[in-house]
């Protein structure tokens, strides 16, 4: 009994209700690993995206899925958490990861993204577990943002431009500083932007499958976006969250870019989602005037509203993975239009049974 207490991996999960943490607790749980996450304090139910793990959704009763109410600005609490759990395996994936809200709350931001870091790394050391533990910070390619060459790899100088992009890479240096001070099992992984039908509302990608899908069913005439022309290298969630846990498994720590090595345009995802709906968008005028309509009903579906440019853009991102194919031996196994198809249907299905999701 002692010897399978030993060989049980458990894993302890920051940001365990977001999107890539309910991927990744789903993909632990099916590899028999006793998941442990952290859930902030909410008047409200926020575990929507992890009802369906427990062991009785109906009365939130936990199975091998145990929650731990704390937060990254709490260093006492990430204490006691760790220390109780003894986590095998930490994957930091909690943040205040809105690129654009981030310029709104800048303070914050660093607080959570770049001093939460450094806390959870003091806490492990606190307890004593810094030789057993493994640990996975989620890094960004925000790093790069103003590129400095493309595409961008491990080596690819950072130039970060948001408050979001500056405290990941405080993150991503303290990371490596106590990897080499105090020779920790400590990975970066530099993930591009990976998205699914579990998104945050407010991010670009599902306000456009939802405006989309609203405007299939009736429900919305025309939505608003910043910046047609970003162009960002786009994977599923599902495929970056198994990059994750492949990091976890090697002999040695190390860093890796985790990319399709494709990269599509704002204008290009919204082209693509209306064709899911078989219509097509016509682009007429410039700049802040310039309107999509659709071709079939001659309205005007997609407007720009220059309240969600950034005050300093990124341009585009485009990742090289060939490292994480070489040495971890992943690669994305989801299209671009399959990760549209996948958003717009799940997203028309949520409209149809609630208009007012």
């Amino acid at each position: 009994m002692a010897c399978l207490m030993v060989d049980k991996k458990i894993a302890l999960i920051t940001g365990i209700t977001g999107q890539d943490g309910s991927y990744l607790a789903e993909f632990l749980l099916a590899k028999g690993y006793q998941v442990h996450g952290i859930l902030r304090r909410s008047s409200s139910f926020n575990t929507g995206r992890i009802q369906h793990l427990y062991a009785d959704t109906n009365a939130h009763r936990e199975g091998s899925m145990h929650l731990h109410y704390g937060d990254l600005t709490d260093s006492s609490c990430l204490v006691k958490i760790i220390a109780e759990v003894k986590p095998t395996e930490i994957y930091n994936l909690g943040a205040q990861s809105h690129v654009k809200v981030s310029f709104d709350l800048a303070e914050y931001t660093a607080n959570v993204d770049a001093l939460g870091t450094l806390r959870i790394l003091d806490a492990v050391r606190t307890c004593g577990l810094e030789k057993s533990v493994k640990f996975y910070q989620a890094s960004t390619s925000e790093l790069y943002g103003k590129v400095q060459e493309v595409p961008q790899n491990e080596k690819t100088p950072f130039y970060p431009r948001s408050p979001y992009g500056v405290a990941k890479l405080y993150a991503y240096w303290i990371v490596t500083n106590y990897r080499e001070a105090y020779n920790m099992f400590a990975c970066n992984g530099i993930l591009f932007n990976h998205e699914s039908p579990r998104r945050g509302e407010t991010f670009v990608t599902r306000k456009i499958t939802r405006s989309v899908a609203k405007i299939a069913l009736g429900q919305m005439e025309h939505f608003e976006l910043g910046n047609l022309d970003s162009k960002r290298d786009w994977g599923h969630a599902r495929d970056y969250v198994e990059a994750m846990w492949l990091m976890l498994q090697q002999e040695n720590p190390e860093d890796f870019v985790i990319s399709t090595g494709e990269m599509h345009s704002v204008r290009e995802f919204v082209e693509m989602s209306f064709g899911h709906i078989k219509k097509t968008i016509r682009w007429e005028g410039t700049a802040e005037d310039e309107v999509g309509i659709e071709v079939e009903s001659g309205k005007i579906r997609v407007k720009i509203n220059k309240k969600y440019y950034r005050p300093t853009e990124v341009d585009l991102l485009l990742g090289d993975s060939s490292k994480a194919s070489k040495v971890l031996g992943w690669k994305p196994s989801v299209s671009f239009p399959d990760l549209v198809k996948d958003m717009m249907e799940s997203d028309l299905e949520l409209m149809r049974k609630n208009p007012g999701a």
